[in-house]
């Protein structure tokens, strides 16, 4: 985003020409889904796609905010800080409560954010926004709380003002990004590793289904019921076993018919990709970028024929993608029933890739799909 058009609003609105700047980019997983809830695995990275902001304090406390992609302003004063009815502003409110819920007073801020991460598209536009406006706090009140303390904040926002019970990998990811690095990240103790994602010669290539099923959030809460039943039961087994996490294909398999088909493969699923995740992280170590994408391609068909989150759109996508020549991985990324793909096509056929997958898309499912090229990046930063 051009920070001169953001600087240039900020300064219309509120009179200031040197404010901070800030970037906070959104993030994408290559493998691990819905493990998360699972206290499993997940092995996500930052991209180049991101919110920016403009901001400075102001001495009326106030919060004073403009939305450059809503291209609205909102304004709450700094000691009535609570839920509004403005969907946007409550990703920027929520951190400030949580910021107050440590003892700290925010005084009045003026920001201006805007970006081009997609909205809808399971790239986590809120969490960079919640991410980004900690940071900013921090920096501009010298609160000195750390990035991990950050991540717990932004997260808690989400629970508590947008009403997403989401997993932390999202803010996560977003903080803790390395320019061509992927993280495991343990969601159980927040033990992270890096690995290096050199992708010379291949790009990351998502495709956007432009679509979203209304079942996606009972059927979240539907597989972490099932899951949960599926721990209850092995637990008899061994009373050490918390979540699926702990729990041994092996013992799974041993016991497989005393539980009901559905939460056996659920159960199946998380456990084979706690797994996958591990093997993608010692591939990436040998600079195996062959084994991830065939792993990826494992994950698919678990979330398709095991997991039961996937659609006709993703898989539309992923077979398409699967037998095209130049594609060395591809799976459908997020929760499911929407959003994209991710794959890993090889330099050269890029272009013919992204022509012939929305031209199939479109004469197969009647709806246009998006494209997007993305590079691995540093997480949220200040840049000015």
């Amino acid at each position: 985003m051009d920070t001169t058009a953001l600087q240039k609003k900020h300064n219309e609105l509120f009179g200031n020409s040197n404010p901070l700047l800030v970037r906070s980019p959104g993030r994408i997983n290559l493998i691990g889904e819905h493990t998360d809830y699972n206290d499993g695995f997940v092995f996500p990275a930052a991209i180049d796609k991101a919110i920016w902001f403009a901001a400075s304090k102001n001495d009326k406390a106030l919060f004073r905010f403009y939305s450059m992609d809503y291209s609205q302003s909102f304004e709450m004063k700094a000691d009535d800080l609570s839920k509004s009815n403005v969907a946007w502003a409550n990703y920027l409110l929520g951190v400030a409560d949580q910021f107050k819920k440590r003892g700290y007073q925010p005084g009045g801020v003026d920001v201006v954010f805007g970006g081009d991460i997609p909205i809808g598209a399971g790239l986590s536009s809120s969490a960079a926004v919640e991410t980004g406006f900690a940071m900013i706090l921090n920096k501009l009140f010298g609160y000195g709380e750390s990035n991990m303390e950050m991540v717990k904040m932004a997260q808690k926002a989400e629970h508590e003002y947008a009403g997403v019970m989401c997993g932390i990998m999202d803010q996560f990811a977003i903080v803790f990004g390395k320019k061509q690095q992927a993280i495991k990240l343990d969601c159980r103790t927040l033990d992270f590793e890096y690995a290096n994602l050199n992708l010379t010669g291949y790009q990351i290539v998502l495709v956007d289904t432009k679509v979203k099923h209304s079942l996606a959030s009972s059927a979240y809460n539907q597989r972490r019921q099932e899951c949960e039943t599926g721990v209850k039961m092995l637990k008899k087994y061994n009373p050490d076993i918390v979540a699926l996490r702990d729990v041994p294909l092996d013992l799974l398999l041993e016991h497989k018919n005393e539980m009901e088909d559905l939460v056996y493969r659920r159960c199946k699923y998380v456990i084979e990709e706690n797994n996958r995740v591990a093997e993608s992280f010692e591939a990436l170590h040998q600079g195996n970028i062959r084994r991830l994408g065939e792993l990826m391609m494992d994950t698919h068909a678990g979330l398709r024929d095991d997991f039961e989150v996937s659609c006709k759109e993703l898989d539309i996508l992923f077979d398409f993608a699967k037998d095209f020549n130049g594609v060395i991985g591809s799976r459908m990324m997020g929760g499911g029933f929407g959003g994209c793909t991710i794959n890993i096509v090889a330099q050269s056929e890029v272009e013919r890739f992204k022509l012939e997958i929305t031209k199939h898309y479109e004469q197969t499912t009647g709806n246009k799909a998006t494209v997007y090229q993305v590079e691995v990046v540093d997480g949220t930063g200040v840049v000015g």
